[in-house]
C-alpha cells in the first residue's frame, strides 16, 4: 500500500469511480471541471493504492486558515471503496491526512459530514477520536 497525490487529469479520471461512491450526484465531466477549478485554491487529492496499483481510498483536502480553526486542514472528501470497507484503509488514509496536517503546521483537521452518514460518524468519533463540534448549514440557490 502506498499513498500518492493525484494531480493529473488521467489520475483524476482513474479515481472518479471511487469518488462517485461518495459523490453520486457528479458525473465525470462535472467532477473533472470542479477539480480543475478547486486546484488553484489549494485542493489536493490523495489516493491509497494497492501494490497492484488499484485505488482503495481517497482523501481530498485543503490547507487553510480561519478565525475559528486557525491554520488547519479541511477534509472535503474521504472515501474507501464500499467493497473494501472494514479493512483499515480509511484509518490508514485518515492517519496520513493527520500526519500531513501536522507536517504543514496545522492545529488540526476539520471536516463536515452529512447526517445520513452514521457509519462514517462512528468511524470518526469512536475509531479516530474526532468530536462533533457543531452543525454545518447550507442554503442552495
Amino acid at each position: 500500500m502506498k499513498i500518492v497525490e493525484l494531480s493529473s487529469e488521467g489520475e483524476w479520471r482513474e479515481a472518479f469511480p471511487l469518488m462517485q461512491q461518495l459523490r453520486p450526484h457528479l458525473d465525470e465531466a462535472q467532477y473533472l471541471s470542479l477539480l480543475a477549478a478547486m486546484k488553484p485554491s489549494g485542493y489536493r487529492l490523495f489516493a491509497l493504492r494497492e501494490a497492484e496499483g488499484g485505488i482503495v481510498a481517497l482523501a481530498g483536502l485543503t490547507l487553510t486558515t480561519s478565525l475559528y480553526d486557525l491554520d488547519h486542514l479541511f477534509l472535503y472528501d474521504l472515501v474507501t471503496d464500499e467493497a473494501r470497507q472494514g479493512a483499515g484503509f480509511g484509518k490508514q488514509m485518515l492517519g496520513y491526512v493527520e500526519d500531513f496536517a501536522r507536517e504543514n503546521g496545522c492545529t488540526g483537521v476539520t471536516l463536515s459530514s452529512g447526517f445520513q452518514r452514521t457509519r462514517a460518524h462512528r468511524f470518526y468519533e469512536q475509531g479516530m477520536g474526532y468530536s462533533k463540534t457543531g452543525y454545518s448549514f447550507r442554503k442552495r440557490f
